[in-house]
């Protein structure tokens, strides 16, 4: 499949301009190109997907399917690339007033792979340009915006802050013109691309079932999975390198992130199978409280579980602690230690005999469990037929749970 940095932005920014004028004459007036040159760029752009975008007809042209939907994702980038320049460059007099009008895919590439490499030196060799020619790009980018987006550091260089919004803006614009190729080019092209954030509960029992559903449809998907907790997933969500979270919900969604839940949550203490405790119909905190924990540590949410649980009196010994779910089962099976854990994540234990489960007192350890994306989102198609897997397997998980 092409690369966006393949492409023409004044030839696709075009799209929509051409679409909206319905003839080539009026929309070449729009754009500020000649008619033959913006017909030769329309004609080239087509040659490059390997798709009609507009039907030619003697009183004008019409969009394809195609050709609407690659417009849609061609203009909701460039509102990207807009909305980064304005909050990058707030306050700045220097640069033109439209800069995203002004820029080109080669220099959006230069300063994406910068932003990922960390060095030129490192950018050259991911691109395939030399130093000077990513120097030139980088140096032409600060020009039109007016303002440093690199900052020298010795031999090195790093984003300034206004460089990191204006990385993010550019990726977010790239992912777009992406998918609009993307799904363009379907199951003839490479494969689609679907970066999942996975906190560590949706990795036990509902993204695997998800994944399984999925991939049985076939799909010409690629699949990127990004283990690691919320704190740690949200600004590759942000920036565009994953498209989706699948874990604990906040209690409110962050600024710029769409929160949608799949099911309620509720903790269990986890011990090893003979343990005492499981004698006891009911155990109590105090019951609890006698034996030592392991737990997550300070400002992860089984952190605070735990410290919730215990409020207002003595918090019984906690002599380790770890995030690791399987670290937790190893020691729990070698112990009388507890820990708080979600159900999915002990659910093939717990079948197996290895591990219990001992219920909370109370009404207590219940969380949210859904999906985060970007407020500004437009799923693919095979994007939105993962959504619904993801969203039957959480039900189906949930009835196994309750069986």
């Amino acid at each position: 499949m092409i690369s966006v940095f393949d492409l023409n932005l004044r030839h696709l920014r075009a799209l929509s301009v051409i679409a909206t004028h319905g003839t080539m004459s009026a929309a070449a007036s729009a754009v500020n190109l000649s008619q033959p040159a913006l017909t030769q760029g329309l004609a080239k752009l087509e040659r490059r997907i390997g798709a009609t975008l507009f039907d030619r007809r003697s009183d004008g042209v019409t969009p394809t399917p195609a050709g609407r939907m690659l417009a849609e994702r061609v203009d909701a980038a460039f509102a990207q690339l807009s909305a980064a320049t304005r909050a990058a460059f707030r306050g700045s007099s220097r640069g033109f007033a439209r800069p995203e009008a002004l820029m080109t895919t080669t220099q959006m590439h230069a300063f994406l792979q910068l932003a990922d490499a960390g060095s030129f030196v490192d950018a050259a060799r991911a691109t395939g340009l030399s130093q000077p020619a990513l120097h030139r790009a980088v140096r032409d980018l600060e020009q039109i915006c007016g303002v440093a987006l690199v900052e020298r550091r010795g031999r090195g260089v790093a984003l300034s802050i206004v460089g990191k919004r204006f990385a993010r803006g550019l990726r977010l614009a790239a992912s777009e013109i992406a998918a609009g190729l993307s799904e363009i080019a379907g199951d003839a092209g490479q494969p689609a691309r679907l970066a999942i954030g996975a906190m560590p509960l949706s990795r036990a029992l509902v993204l695997p079932h998800a994944l399984g559903a999925f991939l049985r449809t076939g799909p010409n998907v690629a699949i990127e999975i990004f283990e690691g907790a919320w704190r740690d997933l949200v600004e590759p969500l942000r920036d565009g390198v994953i498209d989706l979270m699948l874990g604990a919900l906040r209690d409110e969604a962050p600024a710029g992130i769409v929160q949608r839940p799949l099911f309620r949550d509720r903790l269990t203490v986890v011990a090893r199978a003979g343990h005492p405790l499981t004698r006891k119909a009911a155990p109590t905190l105090d019951d609890l409280a006698l034996y030592g924990w392991i737990v997550g540590q300070a400002g992860t949410p089984l952190r605070a579980q735990w410290e919730t649980l215990f409020e207002g009196r003595d918090h019984p010994p906690a002599p380790i602690e770890c995030g690791s779910v399987m670290v937790v089962r190893g020691l729990l099976v070698d112990s009388d230690l507890l820990t708080l854990l979600s159900p999915d994540q002990i659910a093939i234990e717990v079948t197996t005999g290895m591990l219990t489960r001992i219920p909370l007192p109370g009404n207590q350890g219940i969380r949210t469990i859904g999906i985060s994306t970007r407020v500004d989102w437009h799923p693919t198609a095979a994007q939105s037929a993962f959504l619904d897997c993801l969203i039957d397997a959480a039900a189906m998980t949930r009835i196994q749970q309750n069986q």
